[in-house]
């Protein structure tokens, strides 16, 4: 660390931006709206599902801006260091009229109200960037995080496939303008740790420098990708001061792969680490585009859903059923635990004062292993689980080798079923063992009922995602 800078330094569309008192719960919506005047990005939900806050952040990866589309209202400011806010005021075409995605939402008369428009269009022009012509597949997923109760999605659909024709990224401002936007980045991310409203929030320079801000202030809050904690400061109208902003360490966010292990760094993305689970996991992709909406797995992180600890979260079930491992880190020491292992109780998990969550290590599953990945909620995209479920079982010969059954939803954590993983091991695959092991769920789990479910429907559906498992894997041949 070279030292502490007292400024928060970003790129607000041209405009390079210095802030000495950007407080930790200081959300960059009230920030474009209240005192910048930008207010065509909008507020709606406050919690990052309605997507008409959307906004694009760029930062530097590997030598190149990677640009994102985001919630504003749950992003907080001092998140943005070193990266490039890009709003709806600053999209245009080549010759200073209306951008490619804007000229076809108009053509395609694809709004209404236009309340919820700019955060269409800016996810629209995040796909374009990428994609200039999306198939009808890649538009839908990308409008997840999106609500339009007006036009109706169809002529957005439209408007998404043809944007292309009007313009491609090569002539896009972005695009032309990125290696000299990359340098001014660079530029004002240089230096050490930043510190701002007299100590509350700290930026630290690197991992090792964490450790040591951890080490003065152990009770600080964590905000890597914020989906969680925006929503507390917004809705909860909670305090997360002091706080200490992780998410741009880049160290804490590596994916590799050794010995058939994959480690993903704690601030790694939804998004970020996507590919290598899918890829090494089948059946998970389809499980992964239930988790949020676009902009929610851009800025979520992989750590951050595993350590605050929520009984409904969606990655520990399917982690667990893999066989993880936590790695947590105090100071250069290292631990590393079965991820089941980590929690302990509701709202209490295996974290010393001044402990953090650095990384989860992912076996690859054996090429016998039978996967079965599962979320049930109320609306198919975009929404917190009711019962979520990750089974993994291996078999030989016809004989149940190994289960591993976790469930988030039925308990105070995410939680292996013991007593149904007892009642397979050992049992000929079949239904039978599967009769045996729905009964033993009834001993394993006493659900509660809540406004997402009550006990009843989460004890029902846990035998069932469990009889849907053997079902599917029975139609693909079972022994």
């Amino acid at each position: 660390m070279s030292g502490v800078r007292r400024e928060l330094r970003f790129l607000l569309n041209g405009e390079e931006v210095a802030l000495d008192d950007a407080g930790a719960g200081d959300s960059l919506l009230d920030f474009l709206r209240l005192r910048r005047g930008l207010r065509g990005t909008k507020e709606g939900c406050a919690e990052g599902d309605c997507g008409a806050c959307t906004v694009l952040v760029g930062r530097l990866r590997g030598g190149d801006v990677r640009y994102e589309a985001v919630n504003s209202c749950i992003r907080l400011l001092p998140s943005l260091d070193g990266c490039h806010v890009v709003t709806v005021e600053h999209l245009s075409g080549a010759d200073g009229g209306l951008h490619p995605v804007q000229q076809a939402m108009v053509d395609c008369h694809g709004s209404q109200c236009g309340f919820c428009t700019p955060g269409i269009v800016m996810v629209l022009y995040a796909l374009w960037l990428e994609r200039p012509r999306p198939s009808e597949a890649e538009v839908r997923r990308a409008l997840q995080g999106n609500l339009c109760r007006c036009t109706g999605y169809a002529p957005i659909l439209r408007a998404a496939a043809i944007a292309g024709d009007y313009g491609l990224p090569e002539t896009d401002k972005l695009v032309r303008g990125r290696e000299a936007v990359g340098a001014r980045l660079a530029a004002m991310a240089a230096g050490g740790r930043v510190e701002l409203a007299g100590g509350a929030v700290a930026v630290p320079a690197d991992a090792d420098d964490l450790a040591a801000v951890l080490a003065s202030e152990p009770a600080a809050t964590m905000v890597a990708g914020s989906t969680d904690v925006g929503v507390w400061v917004n809705k909860d109208l909670r305090d997360i001061a002091p706080a200490v902003f992780i998410g741009h360490l880049d160290e804490l966010g590596r994916i590799t792969e050794k010995d058939g292990v994959i480690e993903i760094g704690a601030t790694a993305s939804y998004s970020d680490a996507e590919a290598a689970l899918t890829e090494a996991v089948p059946g998970l992709a389809d499980y992964w585009s239930r988790i949020g909406g676009w902009q929610i797995r851009n800025m979520g992180t992989v750590g951050g859903n595993i350590a605050n600890g929520s009984p409904i979260a969606d990655l520990p079930p399917v982690l667990i059923a893999l066989g993880a491992e936590l790695v947590l880190r105090k100071g250069k020491t290292r631990r590393t635990m079965p991820l089941e292992a980590y929690f302990l109780d509701y709202g209490r998990q295996d974290l010393a004062p001044g402990e953090f969550v650095e990384a989860v290590r992912v076996p690859r599953p054996a090429a016998d292993a039978r996967l079965g990945f599962h979320k049930v909620s109320k609306r198919r995209d975009e929404d917190i689980s009711s019962v979520c479920a990750g089974f993994m079982v291996r078999i030989d010969k016809g004989r149940i080798e190994d289960a591993r059954l976790a469930f988030g939803g039925m308990a105070a954590t995410p939680k292996r079923a013991a007593g149904a993983e007892a009642a397979l091991v050992g049992r000929d695959w079949g239904e039978p063992a599967m009769d045996a092991a729905m009964q033993a769920l009834e001993r394993d789990f006493t659900p509660i009922s809540d406004w997402r479910a009550s006990k009843e429907y989460r004890a029902l559906v846990a035998r069932n995602l469990l009889m849907r498992f053997y079902l599917g894997e029975a139609r693909t041949g079972s022994p």
